[in-house]
């Protein structure tokens, strides 16, 4: 059955599982585009705060937290497409696009110190690898998916590949694991082909002004909320019906948790997030550990397995919710009230804050990197107070200089461990004991489950076929071509299922083809090389 586009949007409901970006776009797209009355566009969100995976929270005194950074880059075509209509934070003749243009024209990073080793810069001006293994890497990247299946890494190279400054610059930049889907480091490959030569110093990486729940999130739900679309916090869908038959599926009602249900009409919509990167997180403290929580805690993951057991087509969680401990990580939010970490920095590494992004300590067990973004990264942070961010890929590991594991410390040790192995314990030995540090451990039992090994299939298409009234958005929705873990995936999949249901007259802009661009392909072959 072929899928037939809504001309009579006045007359829908569109309800919107999440308030991620992939919600926040659908929205603005429904009413822009589509023509559905804001009134009529429902976010329902199970938190009190809006914006998924975009976080950035606190204050002086109890401590700032952002879980993760979304690095960005230019040719994020819908993302940066959706931010030109969206007023920036601070100046409404702005828009969230062209601040961050301008941002990025005047900080432009250029990681003078991106892998450290002993306290000491280490030369990354060859990725370190030998014939075989950047043959590997073009076969890799000319490689179907099919024929990839659900290989990992670690399957796909030799065991000298994880050694090189390639393997070390790759899997901290964008988090894959030695175990992660050798089939979604392809579309990275493919994806980001133009960047490849500027890796080494993060060269073609944008950010936004503020963290981005301010640079973004505020922004876009300010402008949402002005035009009327609808927020529900506190709403939390925990089952879905559906009328099912070989060609044709329609949502009829959403149950939720309060034991209400939302009846859908004839001419209704539900967007689903099925999944998410953030969920269960738990904050620990300076003096606490966070906890590890799961499933239990879930929302997004215990109703993608209901509905997914409903219909094949739906996907299949379980590659990316199951395996806890090869998903998880734990992540770090210092907030300073003094200079001296930050004027260290940047004197060792030639960086002013803002320009030097991630730096990896490659000799530390919980391979432990961090990010001193510009100050101030939070719109209500003090002139004299200071912050970064930071994570660790194997929390598991015993520290080098603390005897546990990094899941096992709290906000204090954490920041031990990383003066140890920057040779600055002394340093910084004054101020913590003059109390004018804090540090908030985060963990995350979900955060690489994009990642994970998984079939053709398993993430379900934003329109399944003979969908009527129903989408999957964001980073467990299938977009071809595109890059999971990026902001510009879930943009696009808001795109494809609101321009795949509406008669808008619009097409989905396409992914940034820089793979069949001879001057992009040989600078990556040249650079690989070195």
């Amino acid at each position: 059955m072929d899928l037939v586009k809504n001309n009579y949007p006045q007359d829908s409901k569109v309800y919107l599982i999440g308030s991620g970006i992939a919600s926040l776009a659908s929205a603005v797209y429904l009413e822009k585009d589509a023509g559905v009355p804001a009134g009529n566009i429902h976010i329902l969100e199970k938190d009190t705060i809006l914006g998924g995976a975009l976080d950035g929270a606190g204050d002086v005194e109890k401590g700032f937290v952002t879980r993760g950074g979304r690095m960005h880059e230019l040719h994020y075509t819908c993302y940066w497409d959706l931010l030109s209509y969206i007023p920036s934070l601070e100046d409404p003749n702005v828009s969230v696009r062209d601040e961050s243009f301008e941002f990025n024209k005047r900080f432009v990073t250029n990681a003078q110190a991106r892998l450290l080793k002993d306290g000491k810069k280490l030369d990354v001006s060859s990725f370190g690898l030998n014939l075989k293994q950047q043959a590997e890497l073009l076969k890799l990247t000319f490689s179907s998916e099919k024929f990839l299946g659900n290989q990992s890494i670690e399957e796909f190279f030799d065991h000298g590949f994880f050694q090189t400054n390639f393997w070390l610059i790759w899997t901290t930049m964008f988090a894959f694991q030695r175990w992660s889907s050798v089939a979604e480091m392809r579309r990275y490959m493919k994806r980001f082909i133009h960047l490849v030569e500027g890796l080494p110093k993060l060269g073609g990486i944008l950010r936004t002004k503020y963290d981005q729940y301010h640079s973004v999130v505020i922004p876009l739900t300010k402008y949402l909320e002005e035009k009327g679309i609808q927020f529900h916090k506190g709403t939390e869908v925990v089952d879905i019906d559906f009328d099912l038959s070989d060609d044709k599926k329609t949502a009829t009602v959403l149950h939720l948790k309060d034991k209400n249900e939302i009846v859908l009409g004839k001419n209704d919509y539900v967007f689903i997030t099925n999944g998410s990167l953030t969920e269960s997180t738990d904050n620990g403290t300076y003096e606490m550990p966070a906890k590890l929580k799961g499933m239990a805690e879930s929302g997004s993951w215990k109703l993608w397995k209901k509905i997914a057991a409903k219909d094949p087509l739906f996907g299949n969680p379980s590659p990316f919710c199951d395996n806890i401990d090869q998903q998880k990580w734990y992540s770090f939010t210092a907030t300073l009230k003094d200079n001296t970490f930050h004027d260290y920095m940047e004197n060792f590494s030639g960086n002013t804050d803002g320009t030097g992004g991630l730096v990896t300590l490659t000799d530390s067990n919980w391979l432990m990197s961090f990010v001193i973004a510009r100050q101030p990264h939070f719109p209500n942070q003090q002139a004299d107070v200071k912050i970064f961010w930071g994570y660790g890929l194997y929390p598991d590991r015993e520290g080098n200089f603390i005897d546990k594991k990094m899941s096992d410390c709290n906000g204090k040790e954490m920041l031990e461990e990383l003066w140890y192995h920057l040779k600055i314990q002394d340093l910084m030995k004054p101020v913590m004991d003059a109390g004018k540090v804090n540090c908030i451990p985060s963990a995350m039992p979900f955060v690489d489950s994009l990642f994970m090994k998984r079939e053709i299939g398993d993430r379900p298409d934003v329109l399944v076929k003979g969908a009527t009234n129903f989408a999957f958005l964001g980073q467990f929705a299938e977009a071809p071509k595109d890059c999971v873990f990026t902001v510009e995936y879930s943009t696009r999949t808001a795109q494809m299922a609101v321009y795949g249901l509406f008669e808008t007259a619009k097409e989905v802009m396409p992914v940034y083809d820089s793979i069949h661009n001879p001057l992009f392909l040989i600078k990556a072959a040249q650079s690989l090389a070195r």
